[in-house]
Parts: structure tokens; sequence; C-alpha cells
């Protein structure tokens, strides 16, 4: 009986020193890759490709990172899942491409009026860490950001009014969607790397974006005429996420370096949307480009007809068992101390 009794110990025993040695430990040495969508020329790829830099260098190279940009590794919309599967280790995209999947940060996302990426930027991550949302329990979140004000450009047809907007193809993605319908267009979901030859070929009559894309992906080259709308200027949230299973390898030390990084990053994106708005305004208008200001009273009927969106989000979040009434509320609330 004693004897049993030790050998019932000492198999207890290897069972546990079995499992603890099978779990995954850090590591001091970690090779990730990161994919993104944008092209290598863009700013907002440079910026991600620079990040890499800093993470090899300020870990002394116990972590670096190899950069694959322009989808080479996995396409936009494919890029969150490409993350989770451990298809790529880190991942930047839009969240609006997988709708309906991340229906917390959607909030940011709504026509609320943003006149600046900064601050469109740090709403995404005041919103995102007031809630903690589950629809990233899948991955390591490292960060969002966000462009600037989203506008309506077009190839032949100025829009001065909604009148012009009826029955209109217009590229639009997530929740500028449903603005472009709001308004009387019809809206066609596409990545943003698909835009310019659909735009180009007339398969739409333009689209829906901020002013840097005219530069950042040559679209000022289709289009002819920009409407300025700020009172229901949309954003759009981008995600840099990580694998979870390779953020644990990482050392406890060097996560704390990786996310004192990610924190200067989200100036460096924020800043960089609203630079890169500038040299997109330039580059369109070098080509005998034209922006139209709506006049005070269209933009007042421009922003009743979208205000149908907020208490959708709201209605639906409300099937989902998501607060989005203080969701909605602490967002715009956000906003407005910001602007």
């Amino acid at each position: 009986m004693k004897r049993k009794l030790i050998y019932a110990t000492l198999l207890s025993f290897l069972l546990v020193l079995v499992s603890s040695c099978s779990q995954e430990q850090p590591s001091k040495n970690i090779k990730l890759t990161y994919s993104n969508f944008f092209p290598p020329s863009h700013i907002q790829s440079k910026l991600a490709e620079s990040w890499c830099k800093e993470v090899e260098k300020r870990t002394g190279g116990e972590v670096a990172v190899e950069y694959f940009p322009g989808g080479t590794l996995t396409k936009a919309k494919n890029c969150y899942d490409g993350v989770v599967d451990g298809i790529s280790d880190v991942g930047m995209s839009v969240l609006a491409y997988s709708r309906g999947r991340f229906p917390v940060l959607a909030a940011v996302d709504l026509p609320l009026g943003y006149k600046s990426g900064q601050t469109a930027t740090k709403v995404a991550n005041m919103v995102y860490k007031e809630f903690a949302p589950k629809e990233f329990d899948d991955t390591h979140i490292m960060f969002f950001h966000a462009h600037g004000p989203g506008l309506i450009h077009t190839k032949d047809k100025p829009v001065k009014n909604m009148a012009d907007l009826q029955g209109m193809k217009l590229r639009a993605t997530g929740n500028s969607a449903k603005v472009v319908k709001a308004l009387g267009g019809t809206p066609v979901g596409m990545p943003m790397p698909d835009s310019y030859q659909s735009i180009q070929k007339g398969i739409v009559q333009g689209g829906v974006y901020p002013l840097e894309t005219n530069k950042g992906w040559k679209m000022g080259e289709v289009v002819k005429y920009c409407t300025v709308s700020h009172d229901i200027a949309y954003t759009t949230t981008f995600f840099v996420t990580m694998n979870k299973d390779k953020w644990n390898k990482i050392s406890p030390k060097n996560q704390k370096i990786i996310e004192n990084i990610n924190e200067e990053w989200i100036v460096k994106h924020g800043k960089a949307w609203d630079e890169s708005d500038k040299l997109g305004k330039e580059f369109f208008l070098s080509k005998g480009n034209k922006i139209i200001e709506l006049d005070a009273s269209e933009s007042k009927k421009w922003k009743k007809a979208v205000e149908p969106i907020l208490q959708v989000y709201m209605d639906n979040m409300k099937k989902k068992n998501i607060a989005g009434d203080k969701v909605l509320a602490y967002t715009t609330k956000t906003l407005e101390k910001l602007q």
C-alpha cells in the first residue's frame, strides 16, 4: 500500500513537470512577421516599417520583425484572420473590412464630424481602453490609428447637394457605406487597392475617403471633384495587432519595451494622417481638380440625413447585448473634448 502511494506521488509529480514544460515559455530571441496592405511608398507603410526597426533596436535584436507591405503576405480583408491563424505575427488593416465583427469600435467610424486624424486616432484608442471589447480577445492589440475626415470624391460629376448623389455608385466600406446610402448614393464595397482601377474604368463613379488618399493611393489622378462636408465627416479605424501565442513568447521586459514604442507610434500615425491630408490636397489641386464646399443649409440637410445611422447602430448593439448607447455617448463626448 505504501509502495503504491509512493508510485502515485511520483506519477503526479511527473505529470505536473511534463505539463509545465509543455506550456509556452518566453524566449529570448523572437522573429516576427508583419503584414500590411499599404504599398511601401505610403507614409503609413513607412511608419509600420520604422516600428519594426525600432522594436529590433530597442530590444537589442532579441525581437526581430520582417516586414511585408503591399498585401504580399495577407490581403487587407484577410489580415486580421491571418494574425489569428499565425499566417503573420503582426498585422495592420481596416476594421471596416470585416463588417459587423468589431461592433464596439465601429462607433468610432460613425459620421460624427471628425476634423483631424490626430483626434480620430486618440478617440479610437480611448474607446478601446474604456470598454476593452471582447471582439478582440483572439489577438493581442498593439494599438489603433484613424485617418482624417472622410470626404466624397467623384470622377465626372460634381456633388453640390444630395440630389447630385442620387443613384451614384461610390466606393465605400463600413460606416462610410451607410453614409453614402443615407445621402441617396449607392455604396460599393471594395478594398482601397482595388479602387483606382474601379474609378478609372467607371465601375464606380467615385469614392469616399480622406484627402491623403489622393496622393497616397494616387486617386487624385482619376477623380476631378471633392465635396467638403465636415459636419458628417467619418473616419476609418486601422488596427495593429499581434498573434497571442507569439506575444506570450516575448519576455516581459521586451513586451514592456514594445508597449512603450506603441504609445509613441500612436502619435506618429495620427500626425502622419494630417500631414498626408495636406499633401493629398496639394496633389489633388495640382491635377486641376476642384474642391466644393457645401453651404451651411445644405450641410444641415446632410447631417439630418445621416442621423438615423447613429440610432441603427445603437439598435444593432442592443441585439448583441452591448450597451451601444453608452459606447456612442462616450465616443461623441470624447470627440467633443478633443476637438
